[in-house]
C-alpha cells in the first residue's frame, strides 16, 4: 500500500511562468499519456507534490496531505479541481489546494490517481473562509466544504458557459430610497468607492426592504464588485431576486437556493464561479458562493433560525459572512426591522456603525401600536382585556380596517386547532391519568380521536380518552384552551366577522407569498405573513404570552422581530393603521415593540445576557453526548495545556430523557431508559477573547478521540441557544 503523509499547512501556489500551461510546462508540450502500469508513472516536472484536503469527516485527519502529481495530470491537476486519491486503501475524494517543490515528507508518495474535472471549483478565498469557519466552530474542514461546494454535474460542466454581464457603466444604480438614513448615502459612498464599510441596518416600518439591498449591490456592481445578499427563506429569495433583477437586469443576477434541481443549482453557481455575474442571493449556502472581487456581503433578518446551519459545525450565516468581510476587506451589511444581540455586539466593539432613521421619521411611517392594560380607560371600557384571547380594542381594530376596504393579518404562535390543554382553574397543564402525556382536542372530523370518544380530551401520547378529567392540583373538572391553534382561530374569527373571507398561511396551511389588498382576515403563524400591496390596515398579534414563555435563551428576542415583522406590514398611524398586542404592556418586549425601539431592546437584551454569563456577551459550547463521551471532551479541554483562560464548567444536566407510559402493558418504569440511552450536556463557558482558545481546544479533544476510534458520538456546538 502506497504511503501517505501529512504536510504543514500549504501556502499559495506559485504562479506558472509567462508563456507556459499550470505547472509551468511551455505551452504546445504536449503531456506523456498515462500507463495502465502505476509503476511507469513519472511525476510531473515542474511542481511534482500537490496538497490535497481529503474528504474525510475525522477530527484527527483534518488537515491537508501531499500526494504526487503523475506527468499525464500535469495541466489538469491545477489548484482547486476536484480529485481522486488512494487513502488508507481506498479512492476517496477531495480538492487539490496548491502545487510545490517539494514535499516536508522524506518518504514515499501516494499518486494522484485521477483529476475527476478540469474545472477548479474551489478557489483559494472560499478554502481559506472554510478553514476560518471549521477554526471558529471547531469543526473539520471537510465538513464546510461540502457546504461551500454543490455536488458535481458533469453534463452542466460541458454546457457552453454563460456570458458575462454589461459593464459597470451602464448600470445606474438609484440612491432616493437611502436618504431617510442619516448614513445610509454614506455607506452607498463607500460601496462606490471600493471602501470596507461594516453597518447594522434598521429598516423602517413598512420599508421596502428588498428595493434597499438591490440599490446597494447595483452601487457595488456599478463599481466593478461584486455583491453576495443572504436571505432566510425562498420567498424572500424571489422578493429580493425582482428587486435586483429591475435595477442590474436579469443577466445580472444569479439566485441560489435549496429548492433548486441539482442540475439547475450547479449551472448557477458554475456561472458565479466562472465570473458571469455580480450581484448573488440566496439561503445560507448562498454565504460561500465564488463570488470574485467582492465588494458587498449582506444579511437580512439575521435572527431568523434559518441562518444557522443544521450539521455539524453549525456556522451561522451572519458569522460567516464577518469572517469573509474581513478577510476579503469587503463591505457588511447586517439588516432587518429587529436587532439581535450578536449584531449589538458588533455595533458596540465599533467594528460596524448603525444605520438607522431619526426618530421623527420612524414616528411617522409607524403604525398605532396598542398593548392591553396601557391605559386605565381601556381596562374601565374592557375590564376582560387582560383575560380575553380577543380583547374589545382588538375588535376594534379590525372592523376599523375592514372598513376601510384593508385586509387584517392576524398573528398566531402556533398551528393546529387545540394543541394543548388547561385546567380553567389554575392553568396547570391538563394531563392523562394513565401515562401524564398532555391532553389535546382533535380538530372536528379531522379524525386522531378514540372510537367512540370523538369530541372528548384524549392523550397525545398514548391516545386514550379522558371523559372525567379532574386537575390533580386543584381537583377542578373544566378544561380550557392552553393554546389555540390557527386552525381554531380562523373558525372562531369566521364566526365573529359573517360575510369577510378568511385567509390562512403557515400552520398546516399552504404558505401565501401575497394576498389581495381587499377587506379579509388573514390568519398566519409567525414567518408566514404574507405580503399585501399598500400594506394591512391593522395586525392582531394574539397569545403573546406563549411567544414569550417557551424556554429559550432568545426567546424575547425572537418574539420581537416576529412581532416587528408583522406590525411592519402595516400601514402607517396616519393611514388609519393599527397594531394590538394581546399581552401585558408592562413587558420590557412590549413596550420595546410600542416605542418601535429594536436597538434599545438589543441593548438590554445584550447587558442581560452579560450579567448573567450568556452568549453573546461570553463564548460559550455545549457539549452533548452520553455521559461517558461528555465527560471526555470536559475533561480533554480543561486539562489541556493551552487550556482558555477563564474556563467554567456548568453542569453536566440530562437532557432528553426517554419518555415511557407507565400504563398497565408497560411494566415499571423509572421515567429513564438504560444507561445507554442517557444524554447529557455540559457547557463550557469562557470571555469573549478566549473564544479562540475554546473551540481549538474542543477540536483538539475531538481529535484525541477521533484517534482512539471512540464509538459514541458527541455533539459541539459554539454559542448555542438551548441552555437548558
Amino acid at each position: 500500500m502506497s504511503t501517505i503523509t501529512t504536510s504543514p499547512a500549504p501556502g499559495p501556489c506559485p504562479l506558472p511562468r509567462a508563456g507556459s500551461g499550470p505547472s509551468g510546462r511551455p505551452r504546445g508540450v504536449s503531456t506523456p499519456p498515462a500507463s495502465r502500469t502505476r509503476g511507469e508513472w513519472r511525476p510531473a516536472a515542474a511542481l511534482p507534490v500537490a496538497r490535497v484536503a481529503v474528504d474525510v469527516g475525522l477530527a484527527h485527519l483534518d488537515r491537508p496531505f501531499d500526494y504526487r502529481v503523475p506527468a499525464h495530470l500535469d495541466d489538469q491537476a491545477v489548484p482547486g479541481v476536484r480529485v481522486r486519491v488512494r487513502f488508507a486503501g481506498r479512492l476517496v475524494d477531495g480538492y487539490l489546494l496548491a502545487r510545490a517543490e517539494e514535499s516536508a515528507h522524506t518518504g514515499k508518495l501516494a499518486w494522484i490517481d485521477k483529476v475527476v474535472s478540469a474545472e477548479p471549483v474551489l478557489t483559494a478565498e472560499v478554502e481559506q473562509l472554510c478553514r476560518a469557519v471549521a477554526d471558529r466552530y471547531a469543526g473539520v474542514l471537510a465538513d464546510v466544504l461540502r457546504m461551500a461546494v454543490p455536488p458535481r454535474h458533469a453534463r452542466v460542466e460541458a454546457e457552453k458557459p454563460r456570458e458575462r454581464t454589461p459593464g459597470p457603466d451602464e448600470l445606474t444604480p438609484d440612491r432616493a430610497g437611502w436618504a431617510a438614513y442619516p448614513r445610509g448615502e454614506s455607506f452607498l459612498d463607500a460601496l462606490a468607492g471600493g471602501r470596507a464599510a461594516h453597518a447594522v441596518w434598521q429598516a423602517l416600518p413598512g420599508e421596502d426592504w428588498a428595493a434597499r439591498l438591490a440599490e446597494a449591490a447595483a452601487q457595488t456592481a456599478a463599481a466593478g464588485r461584486g455583491a453576495l445578499l443572504v436571505v432566510p427563506d425562498q420567498r424572500d429569495v424571489e422578493r429580493l431576486l425582482a428587486a435586483c433583477s429591475a435595477l442590474v437586469g436579469d443577466d445580472g443576477v444569479v439566485a441560489l437556493s435549496a429548492d433548486l434541481g441539482p442540475a439547475e443549482r450547479y449551472r448557477r453557481w458554475l456561472s458565479v464561479r466562472r465570473g458571469a455575474v455580480r450581484v448573488v442571493i440566496g439561503t445560507r449556502s448562498a454565504a460561500f458562493a465564488p463570488l470574485s472581487d467582492l465588494g458587498l456581503l449582506a444579511v437580512w433578518d439575521d435572527g431568523d433560525d434559518s441562518h444557522t446551519e443544521p450539521r455539524a459545525p453549525y456556522p451561522h450565516v451572519r458569522d460567516v459572512l464577518v469572517l469573509r468581510a474581513h478577510r476579503a476587506g469587503a463591505a457588511l451589511l447586517v439588516g432587518g426591522f429587529a436587532r439581535t444581540a450578536e449584531s449589538q455586539v458588533l455595533v458596540d466593539s465599533r467594528w460596524a456603525s448603525p444605520i438607522a432613521a431619526d426618530r421623527a421619521i420612524v414616528r411617522e411611517r409607524a403604525p398605532r401600536i396598542t398593548a392591553i392594560g396601557e391605559t386605565d380607560t381601556q381596562l374601565a371600557r374592557d375590564p376582560t382585556a387582560r383575560a380575553a384571547r380577543v380583547p374589545a380594542v382588538a375588535f376594534e381594530a379590525a372592523r376599523a380596517a375592514l372598513g376601510a376596504g384593508r385586509p387584517v393579518l392576524v398573528q398566531v404562535p402556533r398551528a393546529g386547532y387545540l394543541p394543548w390543554l388547561a385546567c380553567a382553574s389554575c392553568r396547570e397543564t391538563a394531563r392523562c391519568r394513565h401515562c401524564a402525556g398532555p391532553l389535546g382536542l382533535p380538530r372536528p372530523g379531522a379524525g386522531g380521536a378514540p372510537d367512540g370518544a370523538a369530541g372528548l380530551p384524549h392523550c397525545r401520547w398514548c391516545g386514550r380518552a379522558e371523559p372525567a378529567y379532574r386537575c390533580g392540583g386543584c381537583g377542578s373538572r373544566r378544561l380550557r384552551a392552553g393554546v389555540v391553534g390557527a386552525g381554531r382561530t380562523s373558525e372562531e374569527l369566521g364566526r365573529a366577522f359573517p360575510g369577510v373571507s378568511v385567509r390562512s398561511s403557515g400552520g398546516g396551511a399552504p404558505v401565501l407569498s401575497t394576498v389581495a389588498a381587499e377587506p379579509s382576515l388573514v390568519v398566519a403563524t409567525p414567518g408566514a405573513e404574507p405580503a399585501v400591496e399598500g400594506g394591512y390596515g391593522a395586525a392582531l398579534l394574539l397569545d403573546g404570552w406563549a411567544m414569550l414563555s417557551r424556554p429559550d435563551l432568545k426567546v424575547a428576542e425572537e418574539t420581537l422581530r416576529r412581532w416587528f415583522a408583522a406590525a411592519a406590514a402595516v400601514v402607517p398611524h396616519g393611514d388609519g393603521g393599527r397594531v394590538v398586542v394581546v399581552a401585558d404592556s408592562s413587558l420590557p418586549t412590549v413596550q420595546a415593540l410600542v416605542r418601535w425601539d429594536p436597538a434599545g431592546h438589543a441593548e438590554a437584551e445584550l447587558a442581560a445576557r452579560a450579567e448573567v454569563g450568556f452568549p453573546p456577551a461570553v463564548r460559550m459550547a455545549a457539549v452533548e453526548g452520553p455521559p461517558g463521551a461528555v465527560a471526555e471532551v470536559v475533561d480533554a479541554v480543561l486539562a489541556a495545556d493551552r487550556a482558555p483562560s477563564g474556563v467554567e464548567l456548568l453542569g453536566p444536566v440530562e437532557i432528553d430523557p426517554p419518555e415511557r407510559p407507565s400504563g398497565p402493558s408497560s411494566g415499571p418504569s423509572s421515567g429513564h431508559g438504560s444507561d445507554d440511552e442517557i444524554r447529557e450536556r455540559a457547557l463550557l463557558r469562557v470571555p469573549r477573547a478566549s473564544g479562540r482558545e475554546l473551540a481549538a481546544a474542543l477540536a483538539a479533544a475531538q481529535a484525541g478521540r477521533s484517534a482512539r476510534k471512540a464509538a459514541e458520538p458527541v455533539r459541539v456546538r459554539l454559542d448555542p441557544s438551548e441552555i437548558g
